[in-house]
C-alpha cells in the first residue's frame, strides 16, 4: 500500500510516520509537499502532527487554504481514506472535514505524556485489527487538543457512532483524570460520518516499536493497510 504524507512549513512528525508506516510495517510512503495538488495513486493520506505555519492564528487555521487541501477534500469525498494526527486532526476540523475544533489544554498547560486510549469501535478501517473496548497506550504531545464541540454535534456523533477513542484510565474507565487536556467527553479521536476521516491527538507513531514504551500504535495503520487489502482483493 502507498502512504502519502502531506508536509506543510513546521510539519515535523512526517519522518516519524513515515518510519513506521514503511520501516515498521513494510509499506510504501511518499512525501507529499502543501504546495501539491496531485494526490494520484495514494492509498491513505496522513497529516502528521507538529506545528503548520508556526500555528499563527490558531492552529490549523492556515494549513486548511494550502493547495493541497483541495486535493484532499476531493480525495476523501471519493471515498479515500485519510489520517490526521495532532495538529492533522487541527487542520481536518479548520477545513470542516471534521466537525468540532481543538482549544488550548483545560489547564493551559503543553502535555507531553502516556495516555491510555479506550477503543470504541471495531468496525472502522482505523480499528478493525482491535479488540471491542480494548485499551491503547499511546502518548499526546499538545498545547492544544481541547476537543470542543456544540452538544447537538456532540450528540450527534454519538448517536452515529462516530467517536472511536477516547481517553480512558489503565483499566479501560473514562474518567477526568485520565483526560489530558479536558476534551469533552473525553474525545481523543474520531472519524467523519462516511467513517473514511480520522483525527486523533495522541500520536500512533510515537509507539510503534517496544523500544518507545509501546507499540500499540501499529494497530491502527495495521488496520488501515488490513482493510487496504481486503478492498484491492476485491477488486
Amino acid at each position: 500500500m502507498r502512504f502519502g504524507i502531506l508536509v506543510f512549513p513546521g510539519t515535523w512528525s512526517d519522518t516519524d510516520c513515515h518510519h513506521q508506516v514503511s520501516d515498521v510495517l513494510g509499506q510504501e510512503a511518499v512525501y507529499i509537499w502543501h504546495r501539491d495538488t496531485a494526490l494520484d495513486g495514494i492509498d491513505c493520506v496522513i497529516l502528521p502532527g507538529g506545528f503548520s505555519y508556526g500555528d499563527y492564528l490558531r492552529a490549523g487555521a492556515i494549513a486548511r487554504f494550502s493547495p493541497v487541501m483541495e486535493a484532499l477534500r476531493a480525495y476523501v469525498e471519493s471515498g479515500g481514506l485519510a489520517v490526521g494526527i495532532c495538529n492533522g486532526f487541527q487542520v481536518l476540523c479548520e477545513a470542516g472535514l471534521l466537525p468540532g475544533v481543538l482549544m488550548r489544554n483545560s489547564h493551559l498547560e503543553y502535555r507531553c505524556q502516556w495516555t491510555n486510549l479506550r477503543t470504541e469501535r471495531t468496525d472502522s478501517p482505523f480499528t478493525e485489527l482491535c479488540q471491542p473496548g480494548q485499551s491503547l497506550r499511546i502518548p499526546v504531545s499538545h498545547g492544544e487538543g481541547n476537543y470542543f464541540a456544540d452538544k447537538d454535534t456532540l450528540d450527534r456523533l454519538e448517536s452515529n457512532g462516530q467517536v472511536l477513542f477516547r481517553y480512558c484510565d489503565d483499566s479501560g474507565r473514562i474518567t477526568e483524570p485520565a483526560n489530558p487536556n479536558g476534551s469533552a467527553r473525553n474525545i481523543a479521536g474520531i472519524i467523519n460520518d462516511k467513517g473514511n476521516v480520522l483525527g486523533m491527538m495522541p500520536h500512533p507513531e510515537r509507539s510503534c516499536e517496544e523500544l518507545l514504551g509501546s507499540a500499540d500504535g501499529n494497530l491502527i495503520f495495521s488496520s488501515i493497510i488490513n482493510n487496504l487489502q481486503r478492498s484491492a482483493s476485491r477488486g
